[in-house]
């Protein structure tokens, strides 16, 4: 009977302090739990946004069904749109900022815009226009790298019937920060396709073949259908 009754106290002596331990505990480990949920739960939003973005260039630069190679060169690393401020033909400013959010292809050129100029002008409007239903993914971009003033009838020939392009100023020293020719050729020689995060990722050669160019842009539209649609 003694064993039994010492026991007891001893018991009950013992049983508040591990209720109190165990209730003590829970809110201390609860903020801990709950902002490393948050935390992995912005990273698996982060990584839903991102991989159609991967997944498309993966396809284009890794994939590359057929093994067929590209016809205009890849820049590595790609060369990001810097943030300039560049001008209208009418002499407003404009942020080159202004240009991401689409698929560009960039031609660059004295305002005066010799035979040479034309012929690239020229090439630059037919291959969006053989695009088809994919062209209003892609905007035409004239980067003047003067200050010559420009033709009417050139102008007339890059926006017929009213259709979009856009037009800036910007000096050849601005653009040295963000594209550059192939060695040995000018930076008037090429047209330039820009993605819509802004980034520089191709080159196409001087002189380049329309219907392997116009390949390379179906492509680049083909494989980031997913995530890119018309419009900024």
């Amino acid at each position: 009977m003694s064993g039994s009754n010492s026991s007891a106290p001893e018991s009950r002596a013992t049983t508040p302090e591990a209720l109190s331990l165990t209730v003590h505990s829970v809110p201390a480990l609860a903020p801990q739990r709950r902002r490393l949920s948050g935390r992995l739960q912005m990273l698996l939003v982060l990584a839903v946004c991102a991989a159609p973005v991967v997944a498309s260039y993966f396809t284009y630069y890794v994939v590359r069904p057929g093994g067929r190679t590209n016809y205009s060169d890849l820049i590595d690393p790609q060369r990001p749109l810097p943030e300039q401020v560049w001008h209208d033909l009418a002499g407003a400013p404009v942020k080159s900022s202004s240009l991401k959010g689409q698929w560009l292809l960039v031609s660059v050129a004295g305002g005066a815009c010799d035979a040479a100029c034309e012929k690239t002008l020229y090439l630059q409007r037919q291959l969006r226009e053989t695009l088809g239903k994919e062209r209003d993914r892609l905007d035409k971009v004239w980067l003047v790298a003067d200050d010559a003033p420009v033709r009417p009838e050139v102008l007339a020939a890059i926006r017929p019937r009213g259709a979009e392009a856009t037009v800036l100023r910007v000096p050849r020293e601005a653009l040295a920060a963000w594209l550059a020719p192939a060695a040995g050729q000018a930076l008037d020689q090429h047209l330039y396709i820009v993605d819509p995060m802004g980034n520089w990722m191709m080159r196409a050669p001087a002189d380049p073949q329309p219907a392997k160019l116009k390949r390379d842009l179906e492509k680049l539209l083909r494989a980031s259908s997913s995530w890119d649609n018309p419009g900024r």
